[in-house]
């Protein structure tokens, strides 16, 4: 049984740690398919894929190795979090002769054992989503955001494994079974963020309308400061019902008709193969190439 994880670490300027990642994945019988970090994010986003067993072993020890050396009170970086391990979905694989929901099945208790993990061996509450959620308790990652990890510090917390504070270094994680997406940065050739923050309102606005193109279509804007550029980051989360060059195509043209060049686009993880027929203007690695059946 193959599960896909895409851990999100908050940290982007540690080259000794991003190393130790790559060791600890190299030494994984796991397929490494992203491990990058930004600086301007300050983040590091690891993707991943294998059994179980060898996706929690590789977890708990890049773990061991992040919480040594992440405090969020000395983290700045433009991306939103609240955990030195903000986020670690996990996306099930089904093969051609296996059962999906048999699948998911094994996703869902691999998602509550790295919970109970994180939550238990080192101090840090987690929160379950997506999928995992528990029967009325908040799903979505931006809600469970909200606030930041300063605004979680002074609270009482009921999170579905580990204590009822925040770690006072390394906050909350959100763990849990989500469904396939696609993040996205469009880079835009204006420093200055707002245009790039507009275009990402725009794009939420018109997601709130109903508007087809950006259906399940999350956005943010940033400024990237180290490379004198901004940034329009998303994330397609319903991608089988919203192609990606017409997005793509759309951020570019508003842009250029706001007098801002357009500079290219990331892709930020994975992609699955019967993604590329509308993705144009995406030239992911071979590696980030991933077949979901």
């Amino acid at each position: 049984m193959r599960v896909l994880t895409v851990p999100n670490w908050s940290f982007g300027r540690n080259k000794l740690l991003l190393r130790k990642f790559e060791e600890i994945l190299q030494n994984h019988e796991v397929a490494i398919h992203f491990l990058e970090e930004d600086v301007d994010h300050n983040r590091t986003v690891s993707a991943f894929s294998g059994e179980p067993e060898e996706l929690s072993s590789a977890i708990d020890a890049m773990a061991a190795e992040a919480f040594e050396t992440i405090d969020l009170n000395h983290h700045i970086g433009v991306h939103p979090r609240i955990g030195a391990l903000d986020v670690c979905p996990f996306v099930p694989l089904a093969g051609r002769d296996e059962d999906r929901e048999e699948v998911t099945r094994g996703a869902l208790a691999l998602a509550e054992r790295v919970g109970a993990l994180i939550g238990g061996k080192y101090g840090v509450p987690v929160y379950l989503y997506e999928h995992s959620a528990r029967s009325g308790r908040e799903s979505t990652l931006p809600a469970l955001r909200k606030g930041g990890f300063g605004g979680l510090l002074e609270r009482t917390l009921h999170p579905d494994f580990g204590p009822s504070q925040a770690h006072p270094r390394l906050g909350v994680s959100v763990v849990g079974v989500r469904d396939f997406l696609i993040a996205l940065n469009c880079n835009l050739s204006d420093e200055l963020p707002f245009v790039a923050q507009g275009l990402a309102k725009r794009i939420r606005d018109l997601r709130a309308a109903g508007d087809p193109r950006f259906l399940g279509v999350r956005a943010l804007g940033f400024a990237l400061a180290s490379r004198g550029t901004s940034q329009v980051s998303l994330n397609l989360t319903l991608p089988d019902l919203s192609p990606i060059d017409p997005i793509i195509q759309w951020v570019e043209d508003q842009a250029y008709a706001q007098r801002v060049g357009f500079a290219g686009v990331e892709l930020i993880g994975v992609i699955r193969r019967k993604d590329l027929e509308h993705a144009t203007k995406v030239y992911p690695r071979r590696e980030q190439v991933i077949d979901e059946d």
